[in-house]
């Protein structure tokens, strides 16, 4: 039997014409094809594959899968930019996502992030890419200069970035991502006194600093930290290419960065992960437990040893910012409790782990289990194994979970994990870090169900409240990354932006709600959000979104009876909402016309609904609502 490698499939499903109508698969063939690939080949093999993608008709492709999430990407920068497709093309669709990029003029980033009537901004790219470098300051300066001229010209670059941040965050509804500047040898070297070498690494340090904390004045801008990236790339330049052909960065570097976008593209589309679950033997620890027994393990005071608790570390860090654990391993349940709660070697503990699956069933049982119990969808979650057929056996029955393939040198467990940024998020907030404590109180949730003698005994027992109002802004990014990570419960497939929320507060014609959940066993927090637009008619309810760890309880139905009887007490004609569907809202087709919604039309755009309010649903009897909508009494007549 013949076999062919993933690129060889790639390339006939492309000689056939059968790439795009086969795009469903190339995430599969993309992680297959990383997985067999040695580590310095990954990034070139990724790159020849983007070059395939990138020639298809987008068209077309959404044509088979009209449910492919389409990300509309602004690239342009101080030097060639075109480069950065290939490798783009080739992120994206590692997570299944179909890039449409929209390149600007060489050297003309300026004009093209603030010309609202130029090429790239009239097209509402989801993310606009600013890749500087270093010419981006020295081309300001004069022919010989000093680093007090440089100091000058980077002050005036500095502002120039402020005011695009600024304007861009006016102009365009996604974000601006830019990044820090390396500073190269061949600057450096053109001084020929160490002290002048010093102060300016010392001006050039201040000014990527000071454009990172940019970030802090600007919700919807991004700086990427080039200096990372670079140290384990290697040069950040080719000498021949940046002078003949104005290409600044090597195809190693453009690789690292469209990785970074990658991540950074998939925690804006929902696609974060949320649940990393871990093997144990010869994963977590050193030896396998069932063969070598508790003393025969070790994660600390050897060589190898001090490897597998370095990579618990690194594990532990992820988890304290609201990333969940889980243990799948193919061990018997009791000596592996008492391992995790008793073994001097290490740093995890059974506390650690939302859920611990250890008998010899099959893995990607283990795993749905998992996702099934913490009310998360399998593809939220991240598995790390270091055994070949165990990651297949997982790959063929679950291909939506993620993959992480560790070998045998635990040294490099750590790197391999973080490699993917599977969980980075645009900013971490309260609830992230309290995620962990959630899910281990929707562990006693889970006990008071199965004790209860049906689910509306259950319901009654919880003890549900909830409180609705606008938003605080310390909330705000709390609630963009709720609509960011909500899939199931997002009735439109609306995500919003950064600047979005405080936008929607400063438009006295537009809602935005937040709802916040608790019951008997403490605070849910932020759990959902409406998005809503006053017209003469009523209110028409833009979209709606819960978080998926409090469906069912009634909430969603509560918080909608309770609008639309505050509607119908204000005297307003009616309420009007839209369903769009998504290829994970499904479940949710149903919630308007369930509460009394007729349908009024039904477009390309999905469904719309409206809701007379003669007669407005009955909330839930469990659930205790208290509504603060903060309206003007007028607003819905403008």
């Amino acid at each position: 039997m013949t076999t062919t490698t993933p690129m060889e499939r790639l390339r006939g499903l492309r000689a056939v014409g059968e790439l795009a109508a086969a795009y469903h698969r190339v995430p599969a063939l993309l992680a297959e094809l990383l997985d067999e690939a040695a580590p310095a080949d990954r990034d070139a093999l990724l790159g020849r594959a983007g070059r395939l993608l990138a020639g298809l008709d987008l068209d077309e492709v959404l044509h088979h899968h009209p449910a492919t999430q389409m990300v509309t990407v602004a690239i342009t920068g101080q030097s060639t930019v075109a480069g950065l497709v290939d490798p783009l093309t080739a992120e994206l669709a590692r997570h299944g996502l179909l890039l449409r990029p929209l390149i600007g003029d060489h050297g003309g980033w300026l004009h093209d992030l603030t010309d609202p009537r130029g090429q790239l901004l009239p097209e509402r790219p989801d993310l606009s890419l600013c890749l500087l470098d270093a010419e981006t300051v020295f081309a300001e300066l004069p022919s010989p200069w000093r680093v007090e001229e440089l100091a000058e010209a980077a002050e005036r670059v500095l502002e120039r970035l402020a005011r695009l941040a600024a304007e861009h965050e006016r102009l365009a509804p996604g974000l601006l991502v830019l990044n820090t500047l390396p500073l190269l040898r061949r600057h450096a070297g053109q001084l020929v006194d160490h002290a002048s070498r010093a102060r300016l690494g010392a001006v050039w340090r201040e000014f990527n600093a000071r454009l990172l904390r940019l970030t802090e004045r600007h919700r919807s801008l991004v700086v990427l930290d080039l200096d990372p990236l670079t140290a384990a790339t290697g040069p950040v330049e080719d000498a021949r290419l940046a002078c003949y052909a104005q290409v600044r960065y090597t195809a190693p570097v453009l690789a690292g960065y469209a990785r970074e976008v990658g991540h950074l593209t998939r925690s804006l589309t929902g696609l974060t992960r949320k649940c990393l679950v871990l093997d144990l033997d010869n994963t977590l620890w050193d030896g396998v437990l069932g063969e070598d027994g508790p003393d025969g393990i070790a994660a600390a005071d050897t060589l190898r040893g001090e490897a597998f608790g370095a990579f618990q570390r690194t594990v532990r860090q992820l988890a304290s910012q609201g990333v969940l654990l889980a243990v799948s391993s193919k061990n018997d349940r009791g000596p592996v409790l008492e391992t995790l709660r008793s073994h001097p070697d290490l740093l995890l503990r059974e506390p650690d782990f939302a859920e611990v699956r250890a008998d010899w069933l099959p893995k990607d049982g283990h795993l749905a289990d998992i996702a099934r119990q913490l009310g998360i969808g399998t593809d939220s979650l991240v598995f790390a194994d270091d055994s070949p057929g165990e990651r297949a056996q997982v790959r063929f029955g679950l291909p939506e979970v993620a993959v992480l393939p560790l070998d045998g040198e635990p040294a490099l467990h750590g790197e391999r994990l973080l490699a993917d940024g599977w969980f980075d998020v645009l900013r971490l907030t309260e609830e992230d870090r309290a995620r962990p404590e959630q899910y281990r109180l929707e562990g006693e949730r889970h006990r008071l169900r199965e004790d209860s003698g049906s689910h509306a005994d259950f319901l009654h027992q919880l003890g549900v409240s909830v409180r609705i109002g606008p938003p605080e802004p310390h909330e705000y990014p709390r609630l963009v990354q709720l609509t960011q990570r909500t899939n199931q419960f997002n009735l439109t497939g609306l995500r919003l932006q950064p600047g979005d929320p405080a936008a929607v507060a400063e438009d006295a014609g537009r809602l935005l709600l937040a709802i916040r959940a608790a019951d008997r066993f403490g605070s849910n927090g932020l759990v959902g959000a409406l998005l809503g637009r006053h017209t003469p008619d009523g209110l028409l309810l833009e979209n709606a979104w819960l978080s998926c760890r409090v469906l069912t309880r009634g909430i969603e139905q509560a918080v909608l009876a309770a609008l639309l009887a505050e509607s119908r007490a204000a005297g307003r004609p009616a309420v009007h909402a839209r369903f769009t569907p998504t290829a994970k809202n499904h479940r949710a087709e149903l919630f308007y016309p369930e509460l009394g919604f007729t349908e009024t039309a039904r477009t390309e755009d999905g469904v719309l609904f409206r809701h007379d309010l003669e007669c407005p649903p009955e909330p839930p009897p469990h659930v205790h609502v208290t509504l603060d909508l903060g309206w003007p009494t007028d607003a819905w007549a403008r």
